[in-house]
C-alpha cells in the first residue's frame, strides 16, 4: 500500500464530489433524478482502483519509481480493467466487433455516466484551482474521443453550461 497512491485516490474523489456538488448547487437542471447519483459519484466512482488488479499496478506505475517494460504492461492491464469496470469512462461504451464489416459501434452513454465522466476530468480542473481548464483539455481530445452522437451533443450541452455559469461567477466557485 502507497501512502501517495490512497492520498492520490482520497484527493481525486474529492475533487468529482466538488463538481458533482458544484453541478448540484449551481445547475439543479442538469441532475437527473431518476439515479442516485449522489452515491455514485460520492461513494462509487473509481471504488475498482482499490482492488489488488488495479491498485498494485496504478502505484507502481505512478509512485514507484520505475517505468520497466513489466510495470507498464501491467499499467495497461489495470487501465483497461478500469475502463471497462467503470462505465463513466468513454472507452467502455465502444463495441469492437469481430467482424471487419461491422466495424467499431459507438453505444449511446446512460446519462448518469456521462455526467459522472464529466465530473472525472473537471477533478483535474478542481485540483489545479482553475475549473475553467477542462474546457481548453476537452477541445484538445474531443477529436480523438469516441462518443455516439447523441452523447456527444450532451456532453457538449453539459460543459457549454458549465462554461455560461463559471463566466457569470467571477472566480468560478
Amino acid at each position: 500500500m502507497s501512502y501517495l497512491y490512497d492520498q492520490y485516490l482520497t484527493n481525486h474523489k474529492s475533487n468529482v464530489k466538488k463538481g458533482f456538488d458544484w453541478i448540484r448547487d449551481n445547475l439543479p437542471e442538469l441532475m437527473n433524478q431518476e439515479f442516485d447519483l449522489e452515491h455514485q459519484m460520492c461513494f462509487a466512482h473509481d471504488h475498482s482502483k482499490t482492488e489488488k488488479d488495479e491498485y498494485d499496478a496504478y502505484d507502481a506505475y505512478f509512485y514507484g519509481g520505475n517505468k520497466s517494460y513489466s510495470v507498464v504492461q501491467d499499467f495497461n492491464k489495470a487501465w483497461l480493467l478500469h475502463i471497462h469496470r467503470n462505465p463513466h469512462h468513454w472507452q467502455y461504451w465502444i463495441l469492437i466487433n469481430d467482424n471487419p464489416e461491422e466495424g467499431e459501434i459507438l453505444i449511446e452513454m446512460s446519462y448518469n455516466y456521462i455526467l459522472e465522466m464529466i465530473c472525472d476530468w473537471w477533478a483535474f480542473s478542481w485540483s489545479k484551482g482553475n475549473l475553467n481548464e477542462i474546457f481548453p483539455w476537452y477541445e484538445q481530445r474531443k477529436n480523438y474521443i469516441k462518443l455516439h452522437p447523441n452523447s456527444r451533443d450532451t456532453v457538449e450541452f453539459i460543459l457549454n453550461q458549465l462554461k455560461i455559469k463559471l463566466k457569470g461567477d467571477a472566480n468560478g466557485f
